[in-house]
């Protein structure tokens, strides 16, 4: 069984997570520039064997399309030319980002920290995407 990996694409940033091998667990994993998502992923993927890539989808609260909804699904496409063998996933990611700043604000993150660490926050927000995942599954 590989693991799962879940992607929380921004315009700079891109934050990852993923599974352990028996896919109980998300953990983040490295926030990354989002124009290197795809060299990053060819040489994850040569190094781990993951299953499943999770994808954050992005709506509004309304539920209609957000200004990277159209990003989103064309990275979706590009994702399933790339990678063929597996599996691409779109995940609700509303409310992601608030719950990351407050999981940082739980775990004691100053508040000149989590300006600074941006990039934590986007990791953060992608276990979150892949929690939702897991207990979905």
């Amino acid at each position: 069984m590989g693991r799962v990996i879940a992607i929380d694409l921004g315009t700079k940033r891109t934050g990852l997570a993923v599974t352990d091998p028996l896919q109980l667990v998300a953990n983040p994993l490295e926030t990354i520039p989002t124009h290197t998502l795809f060299t990053y992923l060819e040489n994850y993927f040569r190094a781990e064997e993951v299953d499943i890539i999770v994808l954050g989808y992005p709506k509004s609260m309304t539920g209609a399309d957000t200004q990277m909804t159209q990003q989103v699904l064309q990275t979706q496409k590009r994702l399933n030319k790339a990678f063929p063998a597996k599996e691409v996933v779109l995940v609700d990611e509303r409310f992601t980002s608030k719950m990351a700043m407050q999981s940082m604000i739980t775990m004691g993150s100053k508040k000149k920290d989590r300006k600074e660490k941006a990039g934590n926050l986007d990791k953060i927000s992608a276990a979150i995407i892949l929690q939702t995942y897991l207990e979905k599954k």
